[in-house]
């Protein structure tokens, strides 16, 4: 278990660092993290709490379809991301080139996902309902993110601009690819998760 929870701080670290890089490109990623950065430009409000507030409805989805503890190590995973994404008012102001941070902010936020992935939890919103499907279809949860992220960013093209919202499609397809790497990981993680909970549902 402890071995378990510091591989998902990992992954929300990981992907703390990722969103940071996005936001301070310009860029917005998919899913509620997505939402949550274009509610952020547009309000100023904090990324973290804007992203706590957007996952609340998800939860309800994840009690009924993924049980107890899924939602309860999500609601952790993404209370824990809002702390870290906060350690962004203390640092200095920077930016960095959208093309740049799209590819390597894309790439970190796809390695953390996948590290949480794998660890049977989730930062909400879309992840769920792409690990709902890859239990119960085996579909690729890369593939499901990418579809339902790219809704979110062209919905955000508003908020950033055509050229952003580009590279912002670009960032997802790079996270997506990532996740997609790892699908025999994260599927394996969950059945591994399953074995270990059943003794205790007997």
């Amino acid at each position: 278990m402890n071995k378990k929870w510091l591989f998902i701080f990992l992954g929300c670290l990981i992907t703390s660092i990722g969103v940071i890089i996005l936001k301070h490109s310009y860029i917005v990623t998919g899913g509620t993290a997505g939402l949550s950065l274009s509610l952020s430009y547009l309000t100023g409000s904090s990324f973290a709490l804007v992203f706590f507030i957007v996952n609340l409805p998800f939860y309800i989805f994840s009690f009924i379809r993924m049980g107890v503890t899924f939602t309860l190590s999500t609601i952790a995973s993404v209370t824990l991301l809002s702390c870290i994404t906060m350690i962004d008012h203390w640092l200095p102001t920077f930016s960095i080139p959208s093309a740049v941070g799209a590819i390597i902010g894309g790439f970190i936020v796809g390695l953390g996902l996948s590290l949480v992935f794998i660890n049977g939890s989730s930062l909400g919103g879309a992840n769920i309902l792409a690990l709902f499907l890859q239990k119960r279809f085996g579909t690729n949860p890369g593939l499901v993110n990418f579809l339902f992220d790219f809704i979110v960013v062209t919905t955000s093209i508003y908020t950033v601009g055509l050229l952003r919202g580009v590279l912002s499609i670009l960032s997802i397809f790079v996270t997506a690819r990532v996740i997609s790497y790892f699908k025999k990981e994260i599927a394996q993680g969950h059945v591994a998760k399953q074995k270990t909970e059943s003794p205790q549902s007997a």
